[in-house]
């Protein structure tokens, strides 16, 4: 499945077309994606690659970690590394088709805005998981 950015500068493609995604309710995702929620999958980096446009990525890094790259042309959040962990972190909102996708879990649930109401669609979670647990959960692989 192949994704871009919204001026189509920074694109990718990743092997498949059936991903698990979630919804991550917290503060930094919110004000990220403008919205309730950013919705993303986490794919194995041996699955991903830049088709073009890394030189046009810029990041940003909070001081607890969280990472948020995007295109410093239209500002769209982009594909990131995950961590140091052999991963890639993949806003759904950029992929080219729909292909198979679906939410199977909710993050920081507790800290959802006033006005953002869940769906029960998939797994939810009051705070962060256990990052390996979670992305066996969204990979189809045995933690």
């Amino acid at each position: 499945m192949r994704g871009h950015c919204l001026c189509g500068t920074v694109k990718f493609e990743i092997d498949g077309d059936r991903f698990k995604l979630y919804q991550c309710h917290c503060s930094l995702c919110r004000r990220q994606g403008g919205s309730l929620s950013n919705t993303a999958t986490i794919v194995p980096d041996s699955n991903f690659r830049w088709l073009g446009g890394e030189e046009f990525i810029s990041s940003w890094k909070h001081d607890r970690g969280f990472r948020s790259d995007f295109c410093s042309i239209c500002g769209s959040p982009v594909p990131n590394p995950l961590r140091n962990m052999p991963y890639f972190w993949v806003p759904a909102g950029l992929f080219e088709q729909g292909g198979e996708l679906e939410i199977v879990a909710h993050l920081c649930t507790a800290s959802k805005a006033s006005w953002d109401s869940i769906p029960l669609q998939g797994a939810c979670y009051d705070e962060l998981p256990n990052l390996s647990e979670f992305i066996a959960l969204i990979n189809d692989l045995k933690p």
